[in-house]
């Protein structure tokens, strides 16, 4: 698994869920939203705002756009939308933390958690699957 999420609350784990890009051909299964998807319809939630997302990178603005509708109280996420741009190319211009900015509703971010672990993982998958 090269992308993952987990969701928690408090001390506990809700949630886990990883890309399903490849294996489900869909372009929008990333962790992050295929996770909060499942979690919010299983246990009819429309308010994460007690909850952490912790992210082996940070969400692309799909992703980041569903951590507001949410109101995800806290992001945590290992690689950088820079360091990401390094391995997978540059495709989008704008930031996880730009786009918060720009809301009404401004979840607590903390990044690079790990960069340096994840980066060597990155850095050995093939790109070009």
């Amino acid at each position: 698994m090269l992308f993952g999420a987990v969701l928690v609350k408090g001390d506990k784990v809700m949630a886990t869920g990883q890309n399903q890009v490849l294996t489900q051909n869909g372009h929008t299964y990333h962790a992050e939203l295929g996770l909060i998807r499942e979690h919010c319809h299983s246990h009819q939630l429309t308010d994460l705002s007690d909850h952490t997302l912790y992210t082996s990178c940070e969400p692309c603005v799909m992703c980041a756009c569903a951590c507001l509708w949410v109101k995800l109280g806290r992001l945590v996420y290992s690689c950088s939308k820079k360091t990401m741009d390094k391995y997978a190319g540059k495709r989008i211009e704008i930031d996880c933390k730009q786009l918060f900015e720009g809301s009404t509703f401004k979840p607590e971010v903390m990044g690079g958690v790990l960069e340096d672990e994840v980066e060597k993982v990155f850095h050995g998958y093939d790109w070009n699957r």
